[in-house]
């Protein structure tokens, strides 16, 4: 992601002490199995479906959508996840980073329906990144965008299929999302984003 989107996005597990929760878990929980119901309904069933997540923690959001559209499908969902990290368009610009594991399920994406999945839209860079991946590894029939939070400002013409919450922001806003797996909580912060040092 750039360096706007970077500041915009909200990796830093620590939110400042002005944050003010705008989902709290029982919120997410109910907002997945709303995005479950609409993936089964547009996807007439969700037999050819696989979802995606973005590292990191597009990654949980999508184990927990396979699980729930498990219970509404009675079947199993294929679900990895997919490292964008060589195909940022910042890369010249920032220090190396760790890789993170893009894991495919065996049956592949060829000829299927691919719903990434991350936790907040912001610019649109991250997804644009994601799709040359996704260009890299095979070609699937259709793909869908199922995303925690959108909270505006896109740089590219990107709109999510699947949205949470609609967040509008203002630039000077930070959007810090905690999940359980990496975070020990679940919650969406909105705060100020801290002045630069």
């Amino acid at each position: 992601m750039d360096k706007q989107e970077e500041q915009g996005r909200q990796q830093d597990a620590q939110p400042s002490s002005d944050a003010r929760p705008v989902l709290e878990g029982p919120d997410i929980a109910r907002v997945l199995t709303r995005i479950a119901h609409e993936i089964v309904e547009r996807a007439k069933g969700a037999d050819d479906v696989v979802l995606l997540g973005i590292p990191t923690r597009g990654v949980f959001l999508a184990q927990r959508l396979a699980a729930k559209l498990e219970q509404i499908t009675e079947r199993k969902v294929p679900c990895g996840s997919l490292d964008i990290t060589m195909y940022r368009d910042d890369l010249r610009m920032h220090p190396p980073r760790a890789l993170a594991r893009t894991e495919i399920p065996g049956d592949g994406i060829d000829g299927r329906l691919v719903v990434l999945v991350d936790d907040v839209l912001f610019s649109g860079r991250t997804i644009r990144a994601a799709l040359d991946a996704l260009n890299d590894i095979g070609r699937p029939r259709a793909v869908q965008l199922a995303v925690l939070v959108d909270r505006g400002h896109r740089e590219l013409p990107i709109r999510a299929d699947y949205v949470g919450k609609n967040l509008p922001t203002s630039l000077r806003e930070t959007v810090k999302v905690q999940l359980a797996e990496e975070d020990g909580r679940d919650t969406v912060l909105l705060g100020a984003k801290p002045d630069p040092q």
